[in-house]
């Protein structure tokens, strides 16, 4: 964070200061004082359950310069009506005091984490670049990644999600990106918002926001995004497989469960290997080679940076084997589109290494009147996928597969999961995914204890028969 004193932030947030006005702060804003920032603000949050002013004496002791309250406490802080607009206001400041920083909004209904690992390792090539350490894309969010900028940071990488229409708009107008992405509009979220038409006109408020000076990034895998063009001044890329497309991808092969495949710009062609699991990570890789493209990064920069690139955020396509056995972990998130991408991952490994295919598979979350029908579809896609064996935790909405010789084992326990796993042999892949508040990443470490466990059973007898043998 660029060195602000107490008084100056005082002035940003139109706040009241207590204790040391001339105090520096040199470091970004903080919210658990059980991971304090030594030179930083702590944010007394209101949570439901935890209010953060009893905390900030705490911050305060281990090291940080102030506090945002909206009640004096401490022996130094800075009161404030609300923490989050004070947060807000801070950040906007920043990215004015940084003109020369190019910051990049992030939208869409998937891929937006995987899609900024990949844009932040491509620009960090190119020159110091920050982005969200987790999935930080709301008014907290946001403001903490501009408030981590310094004058040396070239590259400011932003997530942004919404959960009413009017979020994305209040964040684009206090970042003011020079490039705004808008991945794809899928069913994510369809709970909250009620249609895909509505979650489009909530996602287009990236781009109907951008100044005239701007970029504009479409993706073209749905019927929304690309009509998003006419709602904009500012020039517009659009990236996918057609050729008409800005930056496309040809002659896609996927090998080992990656992807690989021709990046076609008006620059030229370069072959791109990814590293990363699935052949739903191309429209994620071409957003973050737009991107690239749109800030004059030579083309083979773009494809060598693609092709080692790795997801730096936690349960999205984990990958670990176990003797012979591939489990697959993917359990932060789901909805439709990346539950029928993650089962078609699974076929592909099951496949290539000639075992059976297994999914345990947890509830979607926010899919509102629509969610028995959406996880029904899901178990049609799994048939039609020829996945082995299909078990759905703690979720009836799957049901069974109509017609069908095939068959939804349902458990309602990660113990019963366990259970059906003992049936997995050497050759087998696994996938384990669901909605993040199922906690199937639990289920997905259970299994992998089990299967060393196993591993290491038949390693030890077979030790033991060898020795008697020897005999």
């Amino acid at each position: 964070m660029i060195a602000l004193t107490v008084a100056e932030i005082a002035k940003i947030v139109d706040g009241t200061p207590v204790g040391d006005v001339n105090a520096l702060v040199t470091a970004e804003p903080f919210f658990d004082s059980r991971q304090p920032i030594k030179g930083g603000i702590f944010l007394a949050l209101n949570g439901e359950t935890v209010d953060g002013h009893s905390y900030v004496a705490e911050a305060l002791e281990k090291g940080a310069t102030t506090a945002l309250t909206t009640r004096q406490v401490g022996a130094s802080c800075i009161v404030v009506t609300d923490v989050l607009t004070a947060i807000s206001k801070l950040g906007a400041e920043i990215r004015r005091r940084l003109p020369n920083m190019k910051v990049i909004g992030i939208t869409g209904s998937q891929g937006k984490t995987t899609t900024k690992d990949i844009a932040r390792h491509v620009l960090s090539l190119a020159g110091e670049t920050i982005a969200p350490q987790q999935s930080f894309n709301n008014d907290l969010g946001v403001p903490l990644t501009l408030l981590r900028a310094t004058e040396k940071t070239r590259f400011c990488i932003l997530e942004m999600g919404a959960r009413h229409q009017g979020d994305i708009a209040r964040l684009v107008q206090m970042a003011q990106p020079d490039i705004g992405v808008v991945l794809v509009v899928g069913s994510a979220h369809i709970g909250e918002f009620g249609s895909r038409t509505a979650i489009a006109k909530t996602k287009s408020e990236i781009v109907s926001n951008l100044t005239k000076g701007a970029t504009v990034i479409l993706g073209t895998y749905d019927e929304f995004t690309p009509k998003m063009a006419a709602q904009t001044a500012a020039a517009v890329i659009s990236f996918g497989e057609e050729n008409s497309c800005d930056v496309r991808a040809a002659d896609i092969d996927v090998r080992e469960g990656c992807a690989h495949f021709d990046l076609v710009t008006k620059a030229g062609r370069e072959p791109v290997a990814l590293r990363l699991i699935g052949r739903h990570q191309v429209p994620n890789a071409l957003a973050a080679a737009a991107i690239a493209t749109a800030l004059e990064i030579p083309i083979d920069k773009i494809a060598s940076g693609l092709s080692t690139a790795e997801i730096a955020s936690k349960w999205r396509m984990e990958i670990s084997e176990v003797g012979s056995i591939l489990l697959i972990n993917d359990s932060y998130n789901a909805n439709p589109e990346s539950m029928r991408a993650a089962i078609e991952t699974l076929r592909y490994f099951a496949q290539e290494r000639g075992g059976r295919a297994w999914a345990f598979i947890g509830k979607m979350h926010e899919l509102g009147g629509d969610s028995n029908h959406a996880h029904q579809d899901i178990t049609l896609f799994a048939e039609k996928m020829e996945i082995d064996h299909v078990i759905a935790v703690n979720t009836p909405e799957y049901g069974e597969i109509a017609h069908s010789q095939s068959h939804v084992q349902h458990v309602r326990s990660f113990d019963e999961a366990l259970a059906i796993s003992k049936e997995i042999t050497p050759g087998d892949v696994i996938l384990v995914k669901g909605s993040r508040a199922e906690g199937l990443e639990k289920l997905s470490d259970a299994l992998r204890n089990s299967l060393l466990h196993e591993e290491t059973e038949k390693t030890e007898e077979t030790a033991e028969t060898f020795e008697e043998n020897g005999r």
